[in-house]
Formats: structure tokens, sequence, C-alpha cells
């Protein structure tokens, strides 16, 4: 048998008056959630704030039926993504308004994950990090062409352009994977504020120091490394780890 702790913290940066960021933590340690909204102030919070819920609310009224995971995760999205849309239509000065989101499931049939955009799911292991989802974005796929370097896309003007998220009719890649946990592993999903601001060599580091007692001290560590890299966006870390039950 195994447990999981978990701990989740959001900041609204250093230069964003709202914190359009939301997060979710299964008080029964099923499922984790992050959606980092976008699309002005009320629209971008709104829409998190939507695509968190109705994912909640899909996962908790179907979490005993026959269907497998990976269905779960693409029924609950898309119910996401319908909530979205509806609210669009009627508030529409909230029509440019979408999310993206990240998830993680422990249910019978394995653990899985779930993304759409650019929030992403790393996984430390053996005192390395790997990044586990391949983000949703222009310069990701410039990357995987050849047209661009991992350096060239840290200042390129194109490098926040998303090419899915939640809010959109045309919503059709839904990333969902299962995944691989081994007591010891600790999962670490964020908004793109964290990872703008600090490379994966630092989030390593400030993993690998963390207090296993405490990780609310390694959340807020996490969170104050964006912040003093500039603090551009909205910052939300969530970490799960997973151990040996005694």
């Amino acid at each position: 048998m195994v447990k999981r702790q978990s701990i989740g913290k959001s900041d609204v940066g250093i230069t964003r008056s709202v914190n359009q960021d939301s997060h979710y933590l299964d008080q029964e340690g099923r499922f984790f959630i992050v959606a980092d909204g976008m699309g002005g102030h009320a629209g971008g919070q709104e829409a998190s704030q939507l695509a968190i819920k109705t994912i909640r609310e899909y996962f908790e009224e179907h979490w005993d039926s026959e269907d497998p995971s990976k269905l779960l995760i693409e029924k609950a999205v898309m119910d996401a993504n319908e909530s979205i849309l509806k609210d669009q239509h009627l508030h529409p000065e909230r029509d440019e308004m979408g999310t993206t989101v990240v998830m993680v499931l422990f249910r019978r049939d394995g653990n899985w994950r779930g993304h759409v955009g650019d929030s992403r799911l790393y996984r430390l292991r053996d005192a390395q990090l790997e990044k586990i989802t391949q983000d949703h974005t222009w310069v990701a796929k410039a990357i995987q062409r050849g047209d661009l370097t991992p350096e060239q896309v840290k200042t390129h003007p194109w490098r926040h352009v998303l090419f899915q998220c939640l809010g959109r009719k045309d919503l059709r890649v839904i990333d969902i994977e299962p995944l691989e946990v081994l007591p010891g592993d600790l999962l670490l999903l964020c908004s793109d504020g964290l990872t703008e601001e600090v490379s994966d060599t630092k989030i390593n580091d400030l993993l690998l120091s963390a207090d296993p007692t405490n990780f609310e001290v390694t959340a807020s560590n996490l969170i104050a490394a964006a912040k003093e890299a500039g603090g551009s966006d909205n910052i939300t870390v969530l970490l799960v780890s997973v151990e040996p039950e005694a």
C-alpha cells in the first residue's frame, strides 16, 4: 500500500493584480488539478474556476463508473470546455477567455495524467526531474520540427501562443496517458508562472532540498523563486509525494 501527501499553493505574482490560476486537491487523494486562465481579469479567472469545478464534479459523480480513466478524463475535459463556451455565450465580454489544465488521477485502472495547454506535470525520481507533459504551444511544435532551439524559445515573441486550450470550439487535442508512479516519487503540477521564471535545473534543486515532512515550505520556496526572478505571471504549484505506507 502507498500513501500520498499533497500541498497546493497559488500566488498572484509581482506584476498581475488578479490571480487567474486555480487548483484543486481531492481530499481523498484521488485526483489533483491545476488550471491557468487567460483572457482578461474576470475572463481568465472565471475560465480556470469553471474548468476546475466542472472536472471535479464530473470525477466525483463518475468515479466509480465502469468508464476507463482515459475516457473519464476526456469526458470531464470536454464538459469543462462546453461550460466555458456556454459562459462565453452568456457573457460576451468574456468571449476570449480560456484556460489550460493539467491533472493526475489515481484510480483502480492505474495512474493517469491529462493536459491541455502549457501547464506542466513533472516527476522527480532518484534525484532527477523529468518533464512529463509537452506544451501545446507554437514554439514547442517549432522545436519538434527543428525550426527553433530551446535557447531561442526563451525570447521568442510567440512563446506564449497556445494551439490548444479550453474555451475553444475546435478543441481537439487532449493529451491523456498512463502515468508510472513509484514509491518515493514526487509529482509537481504547475502553471507557466513557475516555469517561465525558474529553470528546470533550479526546480530540481529546490525539490531535492525539500523536507519530506513539510512540503508547504517547498511549495512556498518554488513560488518565492519565481517571484524573485520577476514574477511576471500568476504562480501555482501543486506537489504530490508517493511514499510506502508504514
